[in-house]
């Protein structure tokens, strides 16, 4: 089922099921390029497909005039303490020529309203030490540092 999330300032933001994943195949793949790993449409595909299949993520992605330029992928994280499902927001990928327009925002914020939907306590995400611009957005949102984890520092938020 699609379901239209946002429509703000001419950026549409949807939730894509398994028929709807080519409009994120190239955008992962630029993503897996944009942390050192080799372009490979394939592997993007079968990726995304499997995860889509059996439920094991939720990817939300913007669109302008119907052509992707952004995604955000979340997985769940369980807590027994707090009998829970959280998300881990493990993917974040805006397209170089959309970047500091708001869409990575847009998409983090709807990510977080989805997980507050789901009765979810947080959404946690990691991004590299060196990644200056996201580590930025994702503390102007009012994401927390919680730690590194090796070449990564790790962010949460309530919702």
């Amino acid at each position: 089922m699609t379901e239209l999330i946002a429509d703000i300032l001419g950026v549409s933001i949807k939730r894509i099921d398994v028929n709807e994943l080519q409009l994120v195949v190239d955008l992962f793949d630029k993503y897996r390029i944009f942390y050192n790993q080799p372009s490979d449409i394939a592997l993007a595909k079968s990726f995304l497909k499997e995860r889509l299949m059996n439920n094991e993520s939720v990817i939300f992605v913007a669109t302008i005039k119907n052509a992707p330029v952004a995604f955000t992928q979340l997985y769940p994280k369980y807590s027994s303490m707090r009998a829970a499902k959280n998300w881990v927001l493990n993917d974040l990928y805006v397209d170089e020529k959309y970047r500091k327009q708001g869409i990575g925002k847009k998409l983090i914020d709807t990510a977080t309203v989805f997980a507050k939907e789901n009765k979810a306590n947080f959404v946690q995400l990691a991004t590299a030490n060196d990644n200056y611009n996201a580590q930025h957005l994702y503390e102007s949102i009012g994401f927390t540092k919680q730690g590194t984890d090796n070449n990564f520092i790790l962010y949460r938020i309530n919702v």
